[in-house]
């Protein structure tokens, strides 16, 4: 065997030990499964969706526009807010009635939070859930309530 044939062997042998063997435990999955959400609703039109992901493909989700999303419905009013637009648009007087707030500042600052995060886009002069986002809100709002015990 020549220095370069032992060479190539060697790389192939270390090669298939790296992929064989996790770097760290926090990279061992089991990728077998799924984990999926689906809806067919009519609210403010007809909207279906349907999504399937691999476990480790929904733990490799990029972390902060993630996490953006959950902050701008972790918080009551925009919660509200949500809900209320997911029936259909809304300006943003209509949002400060549903919101009970004293001020379109207020609703506005709020607003700014959710189409940052992509959860509500602005029409003109009215605000709305993008018909693409419905059914994802509307899961988000069903496990978030099924984590804190509502649904059992």
């Amino acid at each position: 065997m020549t220095d370069d044939e032992r060479l190539a062997a060697l790389e192939a042998r270390v090669t298939a030990l790296e992929a064989a063997a996790p770097s760290s435990s926090a990279e061992v999955v089991d990728d077998s499964g799924v984990v999926s959400y689906e809806g067919a609703v009519r609210l403010h039109g007809e909207v279906s969706w349907r999504i399937d992901y691999s476990p480790s493909a929904a733990l490799g989700l990029p972390a902060a526009p993630t996490a953006e999303v959950l902050a701008a419905l972790g918080h009551p009013v925009r919660l509200a807010l949500v809900r209320r637009l997911l029936t259909g648009p809304a300006s943003a007087a209509e949002l400060q009635d549903a919101a009970e707030l004293s001020s379109t500042g207020q609703v506005y600052h709020h607003l700014r939070a959710l189409t940052a995060a992509r959860v509500v886009e602005q029409d003109g002069r009215s605000f709305r859930v993008p018909a693409t986002g419905v059914v994802p809100v509307l899961t988000m709002l069903l496990a978030a309530g099924d984590v804190a015990g509502l649904l059992r």
